[in-house]
């Protein structure tokens, strides 16, 4: 996930789990030139609300091990990843990031929400869960769109 890759750089680039916003953005722009200044700021925002970060009086700590995030030679981040994806987004990408393709996961969540009859963010938890994985987050935010 090039969100995750790109929230991790400036972490492993410090060696360290927090650091300062301010420092942050100036990793993602200045150093790497990947991003303007504010684009940087909306990546800690979408970073923030996908919960890879977590924002305290200006400081900013990561919450997954930066370290075991690969940053690819040549990496750029897309801008698309300064979007702020949807709860049927995010479960579809952890899914994918866990090894099921994408077509199948889609095929089955749809099934899932024919069958049951709840939005395709229900199904998708559902679909999830039964995939071992971890979605709590999301199913919060599934239950709070209803």
């Amino acid at each position: 996930m090039s969100l995750r890759t790109a929230v991790a750089a400036p972490f492993r680039q410090q060696g360290t789990t927090a650091m300062g916003e301010s420092e942050f953005v100036v990793a993602l722009s200045l150093d790497r030139d990947w991003f303007t200044p504010d684009q940087a700021k909306r990546l800690l925002d979408v970073a923030a609300g996908e919960g890879l970060v977590t924002r305290d009086a200006g400081e900013v700590e990561v919450e997954f091990d930066p370290d075991g995030v690969v940053v690819p030679e040549g990496f750029v981040p897309d801008e698309s990843i300064l979007q702020q994806r949807s709860t049927f987004e995010r479960i579809l990408d952890a899914l994918v990031e866990a090894g099921t393709e994408k077509q199948a996961a889609v095929a089955e969540i749809n099934s899932l929400q024919a069958d049951l009859g709840v939005t395709v963010e229900a199904a998708a938890v559902v679909y999830a869960r039964r995939e071992g994985l971890d979605v709590e987050d999301a199913a919060e935010r599934a239950l709070g769109e209803l």
